[in-house]
């Protein structure tokens, strides 16, 4: 539980729960307990997130699957929006046209807007 919570930051604005990745790489080596941590919040019954990745600079395909298990995780009843993407990580959302599935914005504020908040 240690290693999840300095994984990820969790905060509230209003009934958005906002998520945030500590980490500089969202990889293979650290996807499956990302992963993992998201999951422990929904399960606590949270259902709109912000995915603030201002803090990643990398993700590979290990990490867009823990974003999209995330996604799927949610289901029908939630909403997910992705924001502060730096241009390798929108590159890679382009590349695999996961840019179609996902809510993408530049900003938080963007983000709160775009989920309706």
């Amino acid at each position: 539980m240690a290693a999840e919570q300095e994984l990820i930051d969790i905060s509230k604005n209003n009934e958005v729960t906002i998520i945030r990745p500590r980490i500089k790489r969202l990889d293979a080596t650290v996807a499956l307990a990302f992963k993992e941590a998201v999951l422990k919040v929904i399960a606590t019954g949270e259902q709109v997130l912000v995915l603030n990745l201002d803090a990643v600079q990398f993700m590979d395909s290990s990490g867009l699957g823990a974003v999209v298990s995330v996604l799927k995780a949610l289901g029908s009843r939630g909403k997910l929006a992705v924001c502060n993407a730096n241009g390798a990580l929108l590159s890679l959302f382009k590349l695999t046209r996961m840019d179609k599935v996902f809510t993408i914005s530049g900003s938080m504020e963007e983000a709160m807007q775009q989920l309706g908040t």
